[in-house]
């Protein structure tokens, strides 16, 4: 199957009232989830989440917002081994290239995280931790 993030919408204002107060839900999760009280009783997975939710808003404007360059920077910067040797993939261009034709809108955590997870499924970094065991 292709993947592609083609069903993206870039309109950041694309659901309204329901964005804005989702966002304001995702400023306090984050907040609440960023003491170490919080992180100690976390999952590892609810960790990773709160991980790239504190680097995203870290990286983004005062609206919770990420501009393109800012985008490919945390890219290159937080997701290189991901990235990497998927320059040739047809469907890793695909995803770039629509990241490049949306240059006037900028992306939410939402959108930020449909990206990431569109480059992960094409990465041969997932396909070498799909075959390795797991320790747990």
């Amino acid at each position: 199957t292709t993947t592609c993030i083609s069903s993206l919408s870039w309109d950041p204002g694309r659901h309204g009232q329901q964005r804005t107060e989702a966002f304001t839900l995702f400023q306090y999760a984050v907040s609440h989830i960023s003491s170490s009280t919080a992180l100690k009783k976390s999952s590892d997975l609810e960790k990773a989440i709160a991980t790239a939710a504190l680097i995203f808003r870290n990286a983004s404007d005062p609206d919770g917002k990420l501009g393109k360059a800012a985008a490919k920077n945390l890219l290159q910067v937080q997701f290189g081994n991901f990235t990497k040797g998927q320059e040739s993939k047809s469907t890793y261009q695909e995803i770039l290239s629509e990241l490049e034709e949306h240059t006037e809108n900028k992306l939410d955590f939402e959108d930020f995280m449909i990206l990431l997870l569109s480059i992960t499924v094409t990465s041969d970094l997932l396909q070498n931790i799909w075959s390795t065991k797991s320790v747990n």
